[in-house]
This record gives structure tokens, C-alpha cells and sequence, in this order.
């Protein structure tokens, strides 16, 4: 069988590595991947769970081993969220409110309730006044309460109660699968770093210079710093300054001077960590300004030496924040004061220029924002797709701005020179990308929370690969390290506790 992945792990050891069986069926663990020693064994194929065997004892020498699969008893727990999407009926309009329930957990946990209408009402009120960083294993309540529109609440509500088992112990449609990988996307190897603690949610992802890899914590106070030599994990702590207020950060940028920069979410403001003290300086919001409300997901303060500002955003009021350093407040600006009220936006993935004038995506509607550092003045560039749903962002030495539009399932580059759009559909539907990366070599690299699938696209032939990883995986934040070849892609699995390395072999 060709595209079945096996995993293998050493015994105590938080490291995991998975290859794909090819054409032939033969699958192969590079030299020095594995060490000798005792290892559990584990394999994703849709459709099948392994026969045997479960492990496997490895010396100096190579092992040969034969794998056996035996048909699954239970396909829907093998469904990724893309897979869920394609297989229950409704129409555009009545998934759509699905988009928000994968931030937090699966659709499988609501395809196999048992609820109805009125229960699942009391369900969605009850999970608005969830924070956005909430996880199953760290789950967090607002402070301030959020207004649920009751008529569109009852009817995703009664919507629900249509794809799950409250009408029997079987699904009222057939579940559907995306085929195995074959060919080149059996070409990978993938190593997967377990964290220490189930509660650790790694949101933004990067490596250093050193090659050890630093990541934001969604729901617990912490800079997270992982050695993927040895596999361990260190956590710097965050000072908490609302305590009553849900914990955790969201995104992870370097300055100039290389230090890291965290939005600190509904503990509100900027932390700025030192790299070389390994010390944080933490940059709150004036009293004036703040509000139970109040959160900062995004920070951009890569050309701050420019005039001495860092960029934010504020998501309860969805305008911009500006840091001045010297003064230590900030300034707000609404991108969207010209706009007709009552429509969904919020700005978020951020991008800065040479002159730290600020590019950022409309998240919830359809444009391209960019800030003028001198004025403050906003322009608003419109996607080609209507309600495409701009989510992160990243601007090459170009002046090219790549991005994901993730309610349109597509790619996307803005040229700022020419202030011109193009796009591109990912090759699987309902795969919602998060977040991409262009490369050294001009490909693009984007993952997101519904398929499990590492997307890597060239944008200028078309071309696609999609890497099964080896486990669910919600993927937010992605990043490749140019100085190894082929690349190295990394990403962390947001609701799984671990750090993913993706190494494509061609």
C-alpha cells in the first residue's frame, strides 16, 4: 500500500519520526534518524489501524520489518475536520458557522453527540463566553460577556442537531475520505516533539539562529523554547498582570535586534523578550485605554527603529494600536471609520515595511489594510473574492505581501508597488488555510485546522504537494528555515502539544 504513514518512538523519548510507504509499499527510516533501542510503533491510513506489529526493538545494524493493516472499525474517528466538511450535508451558508467551532476542538465531537436543537442552543451560548484561547485540555471564560444573536444561534443550533446521532447510532450520510498520499508527497520525513504538559498550546512557531525553536503558548503564560537535538523544553514565564483575565499569547515576531515581541491577548499589551538576558519587558495599556474586553492578538515591531513605534491591534474594539517606546502609550486608530457599520472586521495578520508603514489582513471581511507610519492614515485594498476572510501574512524583499484567505480557500499576494492581487485555490476544499510562508526558492508553504495537510505550492506553475501528517493537527502559525536544503518546515499542533519538523526529501 502506498502513502501509509509510520511513526516510531523510542521509549521515554518525547520524539517521534514518521515516513511513507511508497508505490511499492516499502517505507524507510533514513540513517542516524533512529538509535538503537525499544520502539512503539503507529500508522495513519484512512480506512485501516495497524494489525501489528506495536513495536519493535532496533540495534546497530538496519532491521527489516513487515507491517500488517487490518480494515477500521470506526472511520469516523479517523475523519479529519476537511473530511467532515465534505461529508455532511448543508448548505455553504449552514457550515459556515463551522469555521469557528474548529478553533477550540474537532467536528468529530459534534458529529457524534447526541443532541438536539434546544440542547445544542444551550451549547453555543454557553461556548460564545469561551475565550479564544481556549483548548480541551485549558479551557478559559471570558471576563466580559459576549451577546449571542439568538435567531442565528437557533438555527445553526437546529442545523447540528441534523449531522450528529441524535436521530439514531448511525450517520443519516456517507462518510467521505481524501485519498492517501502518493508520489512525491510520500516523500517526507516528519518528527514530532512532544511538550511536556497537555496544556501547552503552541500557536507561533520559529527557529533561531542556534536551530532551537521558539513558540508562543496560547493558554498558559509562557515562552516556550524547544531543543530539537535532545527533544527538551523550557518555558520562560510571563508576568501575569489580570489574574482574573484568560492566560496565554498568541503572536511571535523578532525586532531588528533579533529579541521576540508576544501580543499578550486578554492579559493585554506587548511583552518584548530579551535573547540575550532571556528577560521580559512588558509594555501595558494605559488604564484610559484598557477594558475587561480588551485583547491584543497581533504585534508587529520589526522596523520599530525607524521612528520608535511597534504596531498591535485591539480585537473588542478592531482597530489599531500603535506602541510609541519612548512614551510607553499607546495610540488608536479605526481602518475602518469610512466603512458602513454593522459589518464584521478586525484587523490582524501584520505586516511592516522599511518605513514601518503597516500592511495588515482584514480578518472577518475582504481587504488589505495598509497604515501610513507619518499620518496615520488607512487605505483599504478589496480582495478579488468577496468575504475572503484575510488571515496571516508575511512581505518579501519584493514588496510582494503573501497571505491566506481562509473563508475563500485560497492564496493570495498583494504587490505593493502596483497595489495589484493575485490568487490561488489550494487543491482541497474546505482546508480554511491559516497562515503561509514563501520560501528561498519561491514556493509556498501554508497548513491551517481542518485537513491535517501540509500544503506546498508554487505559485508560479501551479503546482501542489499536500504532506498527511501524522496525527490531528491544528496548525496556526507556519514557519520554514531557508538554510537547510531541501527547506525545513515547522509548525505547532495548537490543540495536540507538540512541535512539528517537516523535511521534504526532494
Amino acid at each position: 500500500m502506498e502513502g501509509v504513514l509510520v511513526s516510531a518512538q523510542k521509549a521515554g523519548s518525547p520524539i517521534t519520526v514518521t515516513v511513507v510507504s511508497d508505490a511499492h509499499g516499502h517505507f524507510r527510516f533514513p540513517d542516524g534518524r533512529l538509535a538503537p533501542g525499544h520502539y512503539m510503533l503507529r500508522i495513519r491510513a484512512e480506512g485501516y489501524d495497524l494489525d501489528g506489529p506495536r513495536s519493535v526493538d532496533l540495534g546497530a545494524t538496519s532491521t527489516e520489518i513487515a507491517i500488517k493493516l487490518r480494515p477500521t472499525s470506526d472511520l469516523a474517528a479517523q475523519l479529519t475536520n476537511t473530511e467532515w466538511f465534505m461529508s455532511m450535508p448543508g448548505t455553504p451558508a449552514q457550515k459556515w458557522p463551522l469555521l469557528e467551532c474548529m478553533s477550540c476542538h474537532t467536528l468529530e465531537r459534534i458529529a457524534r453527540s447526541t443532541y438536539n436543537g434546544e440542547q445544542f442552543l444551550a451549547v453555543i451560548n454557553r461556548m460564545a463566553q469561551y475565550a479564544n484561547n481556549t483548548t480541551q485540555a485549558r479551557v478559559q471564560l471570558r471576563v466580559a460577556r459576549r451577546n449571542v444573536r439568538q435567531d442565528l444561534a437557533r438555527k445553526f443550533a437546529d442545523y447540528l442537531a441534523t449531522v450528529n446521532l441524535s436521530h439514531g447510532p448511525t450517520w443519516p450520510y456517507k462518510l467521505q475520505t481524501l485519498p492517501r498520499p502518493k508520489g512525491r508527497a510520500t516523500r517526507v520525513v516528519i518528527t514530532e516533539y512532544d511538550l511536556p504538559r497537555k496544556t501547552i498550546a503552541p500557536h507561533d512557531v520559529r527557529t533561531d539562529a542556534q536551530g532551537n525553536v521558539w513558540y508562543s503558548n496560547f493558554v498558559e503564560n509562557y515562552l516556550g523554547e524547544l531543543d530539537p537535538k535532545t527533544g527538551a523544553n523550557r518555558d520562560f514565564p510571563i508576568p501575569v498582570s489580570k489574574p482574573n483575565a484568560p492566560t496565554g499569547t498568541l503572536d511571535l515576531e523578532p525586532d531588528a535586534d533579533g529579541n521576540l515581541w508576544l501580543a499578550l491577548m486578554f492579559q493585554t499589551g506587548l511583552a518584548k523578550f530579551d535573547m540575550k538576558t532571556k528577560t521580559f519587558q512588558i509594555f501595558p495599556i494605559q488604564p484610559n485605554l484598557d477594558s475587561d474586553a480588551m485583547q491584543q492578538s497581533m504585534v508587529m515591531p520589526r522596523a520599530f527603529k525607524v521612528d520608535g513605534k511597534v504596531w498591535t491591534n485591539d480585537v473588542a474594539k478592531q482597530e489599531i494600536m500603535r506602541l510609541d517606546l519612548k512614551t510607553g502609550k499607546y495610540q488608536l486608530i479605526d481602518p475602518y471609520k469610512l466603512l458602513s457599520k454593522g459589518y464584521q472586521h478586525g484587523p490582524y495578520g501584520m505586516a511592516a515595511d522599511a518605513q514601518n508603514n503597516l500592511y495588515f489582513m482584514d480578518f472577518g471581511g475582504e481587504y488589505v489594510g495598509r497604515v501610513e507610519a507619518k499620518t496615520g492614515e488607512t487605505t483599504l485594498f478589496p480582495t478579488p473574492t468577496p468575504n475572503s476572510w484575510p488571515r496571516r501574512t508575511m512581505l518579501d524583499n519584493q514588496g510582494r505581501l503573501w497571505f491566506t484567505e481562509f473563508a475563500a480557500n485560497k492564496l493570495a499576494m498583494f504587490d505593493t508597488k502596483t497595489e495589484t492581487f493575485k490568487e490561488w485555490n489550494v487543491p482541497t476544499p474546505y482546508t480554511y488555510p491559516y497562515d503561509v510562508f514563501m520560501d528561498k526558492n519561491g514556493e509556498l508553504w501554508s497548513g491551517g485546522m481542518a485537513s491535517d495537510r501540509v500544503l506546498r505550492f508554487d505559485p508560479r506553475s501551479g503546482y501542489a504537494v499536500e504532506y498527511l501528517l501524522p496525527r490531528s493537527t491544528n496548525i496556526r502559525r507556519v514557519f520554514v528555515d531557508n538554510s537547510t536544503s531541501p527547506v525545513t518546515f515547522w509548525a505547532g499542533n495548537n490543540h495536540g502539544a507538540e512541535i512539528i519538523k517537516l523535511q521534504p526529501l526532494d
